[in-house]
């Protein structure tokens, strides 16, 4: 996806709001904005939106807040936008379910190449990383169509990072997946990462999955080297 879709933009800063809007509207997409965490989860909640990028200094709730909600429901990517420039600040937003993260001041045109490349690869992994539409394994079933995951049945929410890391891991279980390998499938040439916003997102993933990270039967440590799918039977 590169323009065409629903974007929610959530920032104080009028100014900000403006030309961020204007930038994504010259790019074909379409462009909701809040100004409060209120009234950005007004607008998600009655707009089908396929990104948020989110501010986390609100007047009234916390962006914090705002993507904690979200992700109780939903799995829709969310970009931060944060000030704080800092590793500790960034893996403590991925902790909170963002999928991706921009630091402030950020150039414009940069922002809107990383909205475009975050839906354009969620749409590469849901349609490329599996040569079926669902992977099962292990209790595990992975729906690339739905972007659902259940485990024995039940429904795992599940962000957009988690969601694609577990199917890159998922489609090619013997591989063992560096961590430049990962983020270069999952975020893409353009993602300013490190290597521990990949294990966070490995340890969230575990989390969600119940997985024992002393001894993971789905996403296994392989020292040294990167990660693995752990569970390797079929059905």
């Amino acid at each position: 996806m590169s323009g065409g879709g629903k974007v929610l933009v959530v920032d104080d800063e009028e100014k900000i709001l403006d030309i961020v809007k204007a930038y994504l509207e010259v790019s074909g997409f379409s462009v909701f904005c809040a100004r409060t965490g209120n009234e950005a989860l007004s607008i998600w909640r009655r707009e089908a939106v396929d990104l948020v990028l989110l501010d986390l200094m609100l007047p009234d709730i916390s962006g914090e807040t705002v993507c904690r909600k979200i992700r109780e429901v939903s799995a829709v990517p969310v970009i931060m936008l944060t000030a704080k420039a800092d590793e500790e600040s960034i893996v403590a937003g991925l902790n909170r379910g963002a999928d991706d993260y921009v630091v402030k001041p950020f150039s414009p045109k940069q922002l809107i190449a990383r909205v475009e490349a975050v839906l354009r690869r969620a749409v590469a992994v849901r349609n490329g990383a599996g040569q079926a539409a669902v992977l099962s394994s292990a209790g595990l079933t992975l729906n690339a169509e739905s972007r659902t995951v259940r485990k024995d049945g039940c429904l795992i929410p599940l962000t957009a990072s988690q969601f694609d890391v577990l199917t890159l891991l998922m489609a090619r279980p013997a591989k063992i997946w560096t961590r430049d390998e990962i983020i270069e499938a999952v975020k893409g040439d353009d993602f300013d990462g490190f290597d521990r916003a990949i294990d966070t997102h490995i340890k969230n993933l575990r989390q969600k999955l119940g997985d024992d990270p002393k001894s993971p039967r789905y996403i296994v440590t392989v020292y040294g080297m990167g990660y693995r799918f752990g569970g390797m039977e079929n059905g």
